[in-house]
């Protein structure tokens, strides 16, 4: 081959290479190459590096000679996701000799950045973890090159991702919650923690961060969820054991003037006492609500009220206002109301018994009125000490005539399974884009609230309960509050006020909420930056908690309320199912309910 063909060859073939990789050779590269720094960016970046380090040596309590920072890193890391270290698996992290790293390990130890626990009576293995004080060391430490960050490179803080991070003005040290830190010690209960919870998204949260929770208590945790009526039925069922099953019991509110009028619950008095334990951070009504008898018998880990969910985005396009009386929500159910296209007015609860009886309540209550004759005080109606003629049901009242009429007058806008719609049903209703609205509580919103895939995702509005005749804006309360079983046996029950203290704090509540709840009992958690940019819900109940909308005596924790209440279910069904008019069903409602509370003698 000549020279001139050579030359004509290799060209030929560079053409081929540039048609296969019309970049070069950049184009074999798994990532894109970077452009080189300028002089004054390359100058900038050595003052990052100089400050970083100059910052890491002054924030964290590192001693020269250990690679403490890996080690720190490691303990920190499993801490966070709920793993177990333990002094050999820190040691291999360490990248040093065993020996070397057990000292480093030591030195740790002994300045109280690391706790170092017995996992077995005997004390011969041990677990590692961070103390509050090396959380503390990393949050404080975390800010500080977080502002760094920004400052060097110029990061905008108004970023749209999920959770801001705000770089050059760090949150108030007041607002942000720090993870939850381990026991000291861990509790002193034979075969575990046993935990009966309900079936929600924030139990949920729980039971999949239980290795974690495990972690912090030192002991495995044994769950068991159930269903709202099972739920009770299982805690009714434990108290009659001679020693209770469960150390922890999940109640739902309404339920603890039943069971602490049973002797089914240990009193909590004593330990908050002792503790000087502070409940100014919850809602006052779920703390009002986990009281009997002057008593304190719960301690909340969810507040849940229920509300009025629209679709912004429907209402809007159709040229409708959202509704807050009674007679403007029927008049939107109805514009809005699609069979043709299978698209409804609105979901709610009117399946027989306890979800039917619950709307009942709580639509008598928007006409002004509780379903037992409470005395009236000023904002609602007092439960705490109700006794006598004020258990007595209302069931032949104008309010609940009305609420009848009310819920005759939305069954017509409402989809075609209505009567065997419930809690968990209705909400998925309105996730799944079937209804323009729907009552809901927010303990099931994540189903619309953290679902990209729901049409009501980022276009849902949330109202209280619509107002009827001589009623005013309110939104009842739900929610559950952990508690101990009276039957227990008495050596488990230090240990399992222990675990209920820290169940229901303000980091695990956190945690919860990042974990896909989003509900919480605390003031504290719902300031939370982290938790308040999820979803603009929890800041709209943290206003309702703070304006006293909130409000629990539509359903009352007072005793045999939950008899009332599916004496209610039971027999106004009979009115949506068209076999009784309203006028009957009531009258016998009240006649069932009367002998109920004259039997077991309350008036």
């Amino acid at each position: 081959m000549n020279l001139s063909s050579r030359f004509i060859a290799e060209a030929g073939m560079k053409d081929q290479l540039h048609e296969l990789h019309p970049e070069g050779p950049y184009d074999e590269l798994s990532e894109p190459p970077m452009p080189k720094l300028t002089s004054t960016e390359f100058a900038r970046f050595l003052d990052f590096i100089e400050k970083f380090e100059d910052t890491t040596e002054q924030s964290l309590s590192m001693t020269q000679g250990y690679r403490e920072l890996r080690m720190m890193i490691h303990v920190m890391r499993n801490h966070l996701a709920g793993r177990l270290t333990t002094p050999t698996s820190l040691a291999d992290a360490s990248g040093l000799s065993y020996g070397t790293a057990k000292r480093g390990i030591e030195s740790i130890i002994k300045r109280g950045l690391i706790l170092s626990r017995p996992r077995t009576k005997s004390g011969k293995t041990v677990s590692l973890h961070p103390s509050h004080a090396m959380i503390e060391e990393w949050e404080n430490y975390a800010k500080r090159i977080k502002a760094l960050l920004g400052d060097t490179f110029g990061l905008n803080p108004k970023s749209d991702s999920t959770i801001q991070i705000i770089l050059d003005e760090p949150y108030q040290s007041s607002d942000v919650i720090s993870p939850p830190a381990v026991l000291s010690q861990r509790l002193d209960l034979k075969g575990g923690l046993r935990v009966l919870m309900h079936a929600d998204p924030t139990f949920m949260a729980m039971h999949n961060l239980k290795r974690q929770l495990e972690a912090i208590f030192g002991v495995d945790i044994k769950n068991k969820a159930k269903s709202i009526d099972s739920l009770r039925e299982e805690i009714l069922s434990n108290s009659r054991f001679s020693h209770s099953h469960y150390d922890i019991v999940t109640c739902n509110l309404p339920w603890f003037g039943e069971l602490a009028s049973q002797n089914m619950l240990l009193p909590l008095d004593a330990f908050i006492d002792r503790e000087s334990y502070n409940l100014s951070d919850f809602h006052s009504e779920a703390i009002h609500s986990a009281r009997y008898a002057g008593k304190q018998y719960g301690i909340p880990v969810q507040t849940t009220p229920e509300l009025l969910c629209y679709r912004k985005d429907i209402l809007e396009s159709a040229g409708l206002s959202p509704p807050s009386t009674t007679e403007q929500l029927t008049r939107v159910a109805r514009a809005l109301h699609n069979p043709g296209k299978r698209f409804y007015g609105i979901a709610w609860n009117a399946a027989r018994g306890t979800p039917l009886g619950h709307t009942f309540a709580f639509l008598m209550a928007k006409f002004g009125q509780p379903i037992i004759n409470l005395q009236r005080i000023e904002g609602g109606y007092a439960f705490e000490d109700a006794k006598g003629d004020q258990l007595r049901p209302m069931f032949l009242t104008d309010a609940a005539f009305r609420a009848c009429e009310y819920m005759l007058d939305i069954l017509k806008y409402s989809p075609p399974n209505i009567l065997q719609m419930s809690w968990y049903e209705r909400a998925r209703s309105y996730a799944a884009g079937e209804v323009s609205m729907a009552y809901c509580y927010t303990s099931l919103a994540p189903l619309f609230e953290l679902n990209k895939n729901s049409p009501a995702w980022q276009q849902t509005g949330y109202l209280p309960h619509t107002v009827g005749n001589h009623g005013r804006p309110v939104v009842p309360i739900g929610g559950y509050a952990l508690a101990i079983p009276a039957n227990l046996s008495e050596e488990r029950v230090e240990a399992a006020w222990a675990a209920l203290r820290h169940l229901t704090c303000r980091s695990m509540s956190k945690l919860y909420i990042l974990n896909g709840s989003l509900v919480t009992s605390r003031f504290s958690v719902s300031r939370d930056p982290e938790v308040s940019s999820l979803s603009p819900l929890i800041g709209e109940v943290d206003k309702m908690a703070r304006e006293g909308i909130l409000q629990a005596w539509p359903r009352p924790p007072v005793a045999d309320i939950t008899s009332i209440i599916d004496i209610a279910g039971q027999e106004i069904f009979e009115v949506l199912a068209g076999r009784r008019s309203i006028k009957k069903a009531l009258s016998i409602a009240q006649d069932r309910a009367d002998r109920v509370m004259r039997d077991r003698g309350y008036y």
